[in-house]
């Protein structure tokens, strides 16, 4: 096989995986005859995505969007809190165990406090997808500010740079794979965030439309609904990924395809 051919393979993969899957589902719900309120089949799903294409995009695009603004927020606060905690060994001790026990709480519990707080609306969503986005960025910087090499400082030290410089030339750099592979789980557990605020008390959102769908039994709708957060966080997934090679070629060089 050739490196033209391996990397077309390659590419094609996740396709050819997903359009299995997909047969499968198929031929399963025909063969055991599964009723459409159980598990209507993929062929049943587009069908429906087709014909209220309008519908889902509204919902979809109010998801998007506070999703995307709870996950901004995350990467600015993340990033700043990650600097503070792998930067000091005095607020690593004092913050740390703090972050551990607010990431143990089912960020689902929250939800009802918000909209006690806040009410019903985008605003809990925003805040929910924030909040169970942020602690894997503030650990994945902390890490990389933390892995610096001794030696590495030693020598930054001898060529004169104060704790500052050695935090932004070496610090940062190091860090920005660590970040970026945060950035890539975090995206998705930010759809998590706005999709169960959207179903525990929301009014709008894809969450919101495949409650409703549910409370008819119309389960096509609500699958629609599921493939619809899958591919928004498959995009999301990619820009991110998209970024990363861009922002951090060099931890690419080495990279062997195949």
């Amino acid at each position: 096989m050739t490196d033209r051919q391996r990397q077309v393979l390659l590419v094609a993969m996740p396709w050819l995986a997903m359009a299995g899957l997909l047969l499968l589902w198929e031929l399963a719900c025909i063969v055991f005859e599964v009723p459409e309120i159980l598990a209507p089949r993929p062929t049943r799903i587009f069908e429906v995505m087709v014909q209220r294409w309008d519908i889902l995009l509204k919902y979809c695009l109010e998801t998007l969007w506070t999703t995307a603004i709870g996950f901004v927020l995350a990467i600015g606060f993340g990033v700043l809190l990650g600097l503070a905690v792998g930067a000091s060994p005095f607020v690593y001790s004092g913050l740390y165990p703090l972050l551990i026990a607010f990431n143990a709480v089912p960020k689902v519990a929250i939800v009802p406090i918000l909209m006690i707080w806040l009410g019903v609306g985008a605003l809990p969503a925003i805040i929910t997808a924030f909040v169970i986005s942020f602690f894997p960025i503030v650990v994945n910087v902390a890490t990389g500010l933390a892995t610096i090499e001794p030696e590495m400082r030693d020598v930054m030290r001898s060529l004169g740079a104060s704790q500052w410089e050695i935090l932004t030339k070496v610090g940062v750099p190091r860090a920005m794979p660590y970040l970026f592979a945060s950035l890539k789980v975090a995206v998705t557990l930010a759809f998590i965030g706005s999709v169960i605020s959207e179903t525990v008390g929301g009014n709008r959102g894809i969450g919101f439309l495949m409650l409703s769908a549910g409370a008819r039994n119309d389960s096509a709708t609500t699958f629609a609904g599921l493939f619809a957060i899958a591919i928004m966080g498959v995009l999301m997934y990619a820009a991110c990924a998209l970024v990363e090679r861009r922002m951090t070629r060099w931890a690419f060089r080495g990279e062997i395809v195949g």
